[in-house]
């Protein structure tokens, strides 16, 4: 049954009193091309049973990632999560908590996102970091508005390798304020077109390390460079987990940094919701112009240890052109489970994670170095590599497939047109030597 309530009546009244002639007037916004023509091509009526079989037909065609050897990155990466992170994020307490908007009852909910952002600004070497983001690249189209507040510049550097998905939501953020975005041509081994492009009106920099090829980059001197002409550095990440082995984006120098939390803790949930982490330097300046939420330490009237919500609430945020941020909650579950598996792991089980990672990136590395014609591009990594192919990546990987291995993501996926022959590979400390050798094996049988 159609549950359409309203009559031609009630709908003509609506409209009438809103002062347009037709429901199709609403949509005016939107691009023609981005509107449906017609009905979507679906039955117009099944019953329960028949929807089940046929949604379980389509969910069938799937080939899920603990299913076949699994390589694939570019954003969103399969760790290992231990059962305890689900079993306590769906305690009731946890599940069906609300904004703490009163501390008085919220001292749970304000205490994990407290250690939410102290695990964060311990990983990224800042001094605050916020309550989450929705995802990494939120995290970083904030970050970059929030550098032209700071700065009262209008322009943003961002390199070619940063994510192109973090470019998109940037430049989306972007389109109705005064921020310009410059993004560089993507190049595998160098900053240089990014060094070039900051001048006296840049707000800040955006860079990426490990960037969306896996190479890994100092920051030491861009931020040098950067700082000498009052533009912020914003380090981005898509793999949190790097952290556990290379230096921190606050110990080379990055004012900001921003990027995805969903490795730890959180599963690939076929591309959400995840978790954006959002971390600074103690500067003034910075703490009042962060978006989203900052839970801070307190003691109450008789000195107990008490935590707050700092400097804003949502009130704040739903203020449209004159908020701080229209992101207006966090990721909360996303960011308990992360803060959850982060404890289980600790300092010493999570650079295990990081170091079982990258040996066994560097294991495939050398297997695929063997299958002919096939070249890795990058001098050093961590987890993730970009290698050449003869031939289209994107066919390959189909062809891989089909074999039962999941190879990657085709560089061509995420800049239409170039790096055809590019493909973008993962490893985690989740795929075994017999893995390996399948990629390696089908690999070479399907060139």
């Amino acid at each position: 049954m159609r549950y359409l309530p309203h009559t031609d009546t009630d709908r003509k009244a609506m409209l009438d009193a809103i002062g347009v002639a037709s429901i199709d007037d609403l949509f005016t916004d939107v691009p023609e091309a981005a509107r449906l023509d017609g009905l979507i091509d679906l039955p117009t009526k099944q019953g329960e049973l028949q929807v089940e079989r046929a949604m379980a037909a389509m969910s069938n065609q799937n080939v899920s990632a603990s299913s076949v050897p699994f390589f694939v990155g570019a954003g969103a990466y399969k760790h290992h999560i231990p059962a305890t992170v689900d079993h306590l994020i769906q305690r009731s307490e946890f599940l069906t908590a609300y904004t703490p908007y009163q501390p008085e009852i919220s001292q749970g909910t304000l205490q994990t996102l407290f250690e939410f952002q102290t695990q964060v600004a311990q990983l990224t070497g800042m001094d605050v970091a916020n309550a989450s983001m929705y995802d990494g690249s939120t995290a970083c189209a904030e970050a970059v508005m929030m550098a032209a507040r700071v700065t009262k510049r209008d322009k943003a550097v961002m390199a070619g390798t940063v994510h192109p998905h973090y470019v998109e939501a940037s430049k989306t953020l972007a389109k109705y304020s005064s921020v310009s975005i410059e993004v560089t041509e993507p190049e595998l081994d160098s900053l240089d077109k990014v060094i070039a492009a900051i001048d006296e009106n840049t707000a800040c920099v955006v860079v990426q390390t490990p960037d969306i090829f896996g190479q890994l980059h100092d920051l030491r001197e861009i931020s040098r460079i950067a700082h000498e002409k009052g533009a912020l550095v914003i380090a981005a990440f898509t793999e949190v987990v790097a952290l556990g082995l290379t230096e921190a984006p606050g110990a080379m120098g990055a004012d900001i940094a921003v990027g995805e939390g969903q490795s730890i803790g959180v599963g690939l949930n076929f591309g959400g919701p995840y978790v954006g982490l959002f971390a600074s330097k103690d500067d003034r300046r910075f703490i009042r112009q962060m978006p989203g939420r900052l839970a801070g330490e307190t003691v109450d009237a008789d000195g107990r240890r008490g935590f707050v919500l700092t400097l804003s609430t949502r009130e704040q945020h739903i203020r449209r052109d004159k908020a701080t941020s229209n992101i207006c909650t966090n990721s909360g579950l996303c960011a308990l489970a992360f803060t959850i598996h982060m404890t289980l792991l600790g300092e010493k089980g999570f650079r295990q994670m990081a170091q079982l990672s990258h040996e066994n990136a560097c294991a495939l590395a050398d297997a695929l170095d063997t299958v002919e014609g096939v070249d890795v591009v990058n001098d050093a990594f961590f987890n993730e590599f970009a290698v050449r192919l003869p031939g289209n990546a994107a066919e390959i990987v189909e062809k891989l497939a089909k074999v039962g291995v999941l190879g990657g993501v085709p560089a061509s996926r995420l800049y239409p047109g170039q790096f055809e022959d590019i493909l973008l590979v993962a490893a985690t400390e989740v795929n075994t030597e017999a893995d390996i050798e399948i990629f390696a094996k089908a690999l070479g049988g399907v060139l």
